[in-house]
C-alpha cells in the first residue's frame, strides 16, 4: 500500500509539518507617530528570524525591530529628528548618500518591509526631492519615498553562515524551526506507488501534466502549461 505524497501530507496540516507558534510571537515592525526617543530594553532571540531582535520602549509603547551592529542593552535611540547615528529611525531624505541602513518601509508608514536578515544592509546611492535610490544587497537599485522611514546601521549576526553545519540533524532541526521541508526528495527516487513520477526507469521520465483542479496526489509535474516541449 502506497503512502501520502510530501504535498498530501503537509496540506493534512499534522504536528510534522506544523510550525511551533511560538518562534513567530515577535512582529518586526517601526510604530507610526513615534517621536523623541527611545530605549533598548532587552535583546531577545528568535527562532524564527536570523538575527537578534531588539526589544524597544518608545513614546507609543513596545514594538521590536532587529537589532543593529554593536547594539547594548539600555541604549538609547532617537526617532526621525535624531542624528545620522546606528539604531536611529529616519525618513530617507533626512539620511545622507552613502549610509547603511536597514528595515526600509516599502511606503511610508508600513513599518519596514525591506532587509531584515542578519548581517544585511542597503546604503543610500542617490537623493533627489521625488524619489531615494538605495542599492540594495543584491547590488540592484531601487526607489523609495522620501518620506518612507529606515533604521541607519547594519544589521547583527553577520557571518551566521560562515560556520558549517557538519551534522544532517542540525540542519534538518533549523529549517524546522521555521517549518520549512528539508531534505527534498527528488520524486523520481521514491517508489512508483509512492508517487506519480516514482521508480524512474532508467531516470529520464517523460513530463507529466496535470489538470489545474487535479487533486493534490495527482497535482504534481507541469500544472496547466501553456506549451511543453523545447524551445527552439
Amino acid at each position: 500500500m502506497g503512502k501520502r505524497i510530501i504535498q498530501q501530507a503537509r496540506g493534512k496540516g499534522s504536528s510534522t509539518y506544523r510550525v511551533n507558534k511560538t518562534v513567530f510571537k515577535y512582529r518586526l515592525k517601526i510604530p507610526k507617530g513615534i517621536l523623541g526617543e527611545g530605549t533598548i530594553l532587552k535583546l531577545v532571540d528568535s527562532g524564527a528570524h536570523t538575527c537578534p531582535i531588539a526589544k524597544i520602549q518608545s513614546n507609543e509603547g513596545i514594538f521590536y525591530i532587529p537589532a543593529f551592529k554593536n547594539m547594548t542593552e539600555g541604549e538609547k535611540i532617537y526617532f526621525e529628528n535624531g542624528e545620522t547615528k546606528d539604531g536611529n529611525i529616519l525618513k530617507l531624505k533626512d539620511i545622507p548618500v552613502k549610509t547603511k541602513i536597514y528595515c526600509i518601509e516599502s511606503r511610508p508608514g508600513d513599518g519596514g518591509k525591506y532587509i531584515k536578515s542578519a548581517g544585511t544592509y542597503a546604503t543610500v546611492s542617490r537623493v533627489s526631492e521625488k524619489e531615494i535610490v538605495v542599492l540594495m544587497p543584491s547590488k540592484k537599485e531601487k526607489k523609495f519615498s522620501p518620506y518612507s522611514r529606515a533604521v541607519v546601521g547594519i544589521i547583527s549576526g553577520d557571518g551566521r553562515l560562515t560556520k558549517p553545519i557538519l551534522k544532517a540533524g542540525k540542519h534538518y532541526h533549523i529549517k524546522k524551526t521555521k517549518s520549512k521541508l528539508w531534505p527534498r526528495t527528488s520524486a523520481i527516487k521514491v517508489n512508483a506507488i509512492d508517487h506519480p513520477f516514482g521508480s524512474g526507469r532508467g531516470k529520464n521520465p517523460k513530463s507529466k501534466i496535470a489538470k489545474r483542479n487535479a487533486p493534490p496526489g495527482a497535482r504534481v509535474g507541469l500544472i496547466r502549461p501553456r506549451r511543453t516541449g523545447k524551445r527552439k
